[in-house]
């Protein structure tokens, strides 16, 4: 019987946290940062082009990806009944896994704020190719060239822990597979501005994380 309680109460968490967590995740992260550096640098951060190009695909399945996020996690919240059962991974529902991955969501939402204001104006959305950002190596910066891409899939990791479906699972390797794309096309543009020094950084720092 406590088994039964301690499984219903973590569920109905998990049905109001995961919802709550990506809403606040999009304010914070992508609502309130952009126009704090859109106050700054007098113009919209978010640079992702909306044409046919392979770049702007890339942006366009990104953006669906976030909307399928989004859509899934509002319907656990009001459709919990369904949504709870459905394609689940019962062999990773344990409590000891699904509280690693609540916490892995948060270490991750404070992670990608932080690297966020440590770009201060060089925050972008994309690829601002009408104008030269500072190259950022301080803070999170001297640990991972891409500090903001590994929290989100981190975040998505311990999404896909706290709440192990298939869906989940999907969402977390798309997602993921979408921002190693948009990486290397971040680094021949950062290559292209800043030249060797960009060289020289990309020696000393790992793509997604240095440990020494």
């Amino acid at each position: 019987m406590k088994f039964v309680q301690n499984y219903y109460h973590m569920a109905d968490f998990i049905r109001f946290f995961i919802p709550l967590y990506f809403i606040l995740f999009f304010i914070i992260s992508f609502v309130g940062i952009s126009y704090k550096v859109a106050r700054q640098i007098g113009k919209n951060p978010n640079v992702l082009p909306k044409d046919d190009s392979a770049y702007g695909l890339v942006g366009l399945y990104f953006k669906l990806v976030l909307f399928a996020l989004f859509i899934y996690t509002i319907l656990l919240l009001f459709f919990p009944k369904d949504i709870f059962p459905a394609f689940k991974i019962n062999v990773l529902e344990y409590d000891l896994i699904q509280y690693i991955g609540l916490g892995l969501m948060m270490m991750a939402l404070i992670w990608v704020v932080i690297a966020q204001l440590q770009m201060k104006n060089s925050w972008r959305i994309g690829i601002d190719n009408s104008a030269k950002t500072e190259l950022i190596t301080r803070g999170l910066f001297r640990f991972s060239r891409n500090p903001i891409f590994l929290g989100m899939i981190i975040s998505l990791i311990g999404f896909f822990l706290a709440f192990p479906t298939v869906i989940a699972f999907a969402l977390l390797l798309t997602g993921s597979m979408l921002m190693q794309i948009q990486i290397r096309l971040e680094e021949e543009y950062l290559l292209k501005e800043h030249g060797e020094i960009y060289i020289a950084y990309k020696k000393k720092v790992r793509r997604m994380l240095s440990l020494y």
